[in-house]
């Protein structure tokens, strides 16, 4: 094989090419100029994309991957650059996504002396990685880089960061081109015996539940998912990353479950005999109350992550591995089941608690405008969420058929997040409008991106709730604080976002009424550019279901006391 001399940064962008590599979000600095330099030379074969911040950088390469599948890759400069993406790459860490963030730094010699830009980023960043590395050697760049790709997309996915001094990235050496490595998804642990008992132990169900994660998503298993849910004839609930890798309008989906999940699959938990989770890894605002979660049932552990196994919940029995295998291997062993009886508990609870479609009239409510959104754009958009009650009504309400058409913030839950991920995943997917669902809150943090949305004429549509309050913090201010709304108003001196928007560059519409609604997102989708729909709610529109901090799913609110 031919061998190359190349400095650092070349070598760089030559192994992100070689790992399929054709897109990267950034922010250019002083210690990554060299990198720039090459991503100049290379421009024909790399599309950069400018943001306006650099978490807005992590969050699009976010954004990209959970809309793909594929690595997402952000790039920054040393010190304040790199710590501003420390954010993003946490978010992509709680929620398994796929990304690289490369960062630059001060020269190898001068590590270590509080030199100008200079920070320990691999060190602040060691908690929320899957690995990150320091290269001090330019000899070692390639393999590094190479191995950082090998695990941002193996087993359970998440972020890597490769932090590369700036005399490494001048320095020269030898290159060969190879093979990427192909991703590993652990099945070494996935036998016959395991198979056979987790089916025996379905077959004695009579009421079964099966609770999905966003490791469905992750592992392209959507199609075996539903072939297990018709065998078992179970109902299907999901958490937040879940949903999307079970179709909304599969007359099992059950909807989401949780802290702010439906009393339909919130009451399902507290009566199913057999829990199956997929995927899913029990966080706290899916158990809420370990003591309160599926305690009359025995717990089937699915998930790729052995760490997962007995966290958070105490399984009867549990196989690690890739879910997509596990099921395909499952599924052939499964004999069909009647749960009739269970069936109709299901549409008696769904009769009991349906999903109430908002009023075309009278005072404009946000659920009212995340239901015209997905009924006028849900086939044909991706759908991103901020932070708040925005993103719990988007939750709710939004009817999602397949992966990758919802991105959400879900284990970090940060807020800022939607705007970038928007960005990213309107880049992966020419053509495709994104609908970014936004609280005020949020918009205040992220509306700088639009100025990236406006220069690559992305059909990116950021649609923000409006109730000029932090809502979510507000909700529980009101529920358990005896209504002390401390630091929650955002009244003051409002910021007019139709103007801010335009001034921005994008299309702006402004909606205080029902009637208003249906008009500026069609407007908007029709427009294929950004876009800003600011629609005024009043401040006090809750959020329910909701089950109170340390209570059991099944001791829901459904609404506010008299």
């Amino acid at each position: 094989m031919n061998k190359l001399q190349l400095n650092g940064a070349e070598i760089l962008i030559e192994c992100l090419l070689e790992q399929g590599v054709d897109t990267i979000f950034g922010f250019p600095g002083g210690r990554v100029i060299p990198i720039y330099d090459a991503l100049y030379k290379y421009k024909d074969k790399i599309n950069h994309y400018l943001t306006s911040h650099e978490q807005g950088a992590s969050h699009a390469a976010d954004g990209y991957a959970r809309s793909t599948g594929k690595v997402g890759v952000c790039l920054a400069t040393s010190g304040p650059g790199a710590t501003n993406l420390v954010t993003g790459i946490a978010t992509a860490y709680m929620d398994s996504s796929p990304m690289v963030a490369i960062t630059g730094n001060v020269p190898v010699p001068m590590l270590g002396k509080d030199s100008f830009q200079e920070v320990d980023i691999t060190g602040i960043t060691m908690p929320i990685t899957k690995h990150n590395f320091i290269v001090k050697d330019v000899n070692e760049l390639a393999e590094t880089v190479r191995q950082a790709f090998h695990i941002a997309r193996s087993d359970r996915p998440g972020p890597v960061l490769i932090d590369i001094p700036s005399d490494i990235q001048t320095a020269s050496c030898n290159f060969s081109a190879k093979t990427p490595l192909a991703a590993v998804r652990e099945s070494t642990r996935i036998t016959p015996q395991k198979l056979n008992e987790a089916a025996e132990l379905i077959h004695a169900a009579k009421r079964p539940l099966i609770y999905t994660g966003g490791g469905v998503i992750a592992s392209e298993a959507s199609a075996e998912l539903c072939e297990f849910a018709a065998i078992l004839g179970a109902p299907v609930c999901v958490s937040a990353m879940g949903i999307g890798g079970f179709p909304s309008s599969n007359e099992m989906h059950v909807g989401m479950i949780g802290m702010h999940g439906t009393a339909v699959a919130n009451t399902l938990a507290t009566e199913c005999d057999f829990l199956i989770a997929i995927g899913a890894r029990f966080s706290d605002r899916v158990v809420n109350n370990a003591n309160g979660f599926a305690s009359g049932a025995k717990v089937l552990h699915i998930d790729i992550d052995a760490a997962e196994i007995d966290k958070n919940i105490c399984t009867a029995y549990s196989i690690v591995g890739d879910v997509k295998k596990v099921l395909s291997l499952l599924n052939p062993l499964l004999k069909k089941q009647d749960c009739t009886e269970w069936k109709n508990r299901v549409s008696e609870l769904k009769a009991k608690y349906p999903n109430v479609q908002r009023e075309a009239s009278g005072a404009l409510e946000g659920q009212y405008v995340i239901q015209r959104l997905s009924a006028l754009a849900a086939d044909k958009a991706i759908f991103v969420t901020d932070v708040g009650q925005h993103q719990m009504w988007a939750c709710l309400n939004l009817q999602i058929e397949e992966p990758r058409k919802f991105i959400t913030s879900g284990g970090l839950g940060t807020m800022g997040f939607g705007l970038g991920a928007a960005v990213g995943a309107a880049v992966a997917n020419p053509g495709v409008p994104v609908i970014n669902i936004a609280g005020d809150g949020c918009f205040r943090m992220n509306s700088i991106e639009l100025a990236t949305a406006v220069e690559y004429d992305l059909p990116v549509i950021e649609v923000v709730i409006n109730n000029h309050v932090l809502g979510m913090v507000r909700q529980w201010q009101k529920l358990f604080f005896g209504k002390r709304y401390s630091a929650t108003s955002l009244h003051g001196k409002v910021t007019d976002f139709v103007k801010l928007s335009e001034a921005y560059g994008a299309v702006a519409f402004n909606v205080t009424t029902p009637e208003e609604v249906d008009d500026a997102i069609l407007k908007a989708l029709a427009l294929k550019k950004p876009c800003v729909i600011n629609c005024e709610i009043g401040q006090d529109e809750s959020v329910f279901p909701m089950v109170p901090l340390g209570k059991g799913v099944g001791q829901f609110i459904l609404k506010e006391a008299e």
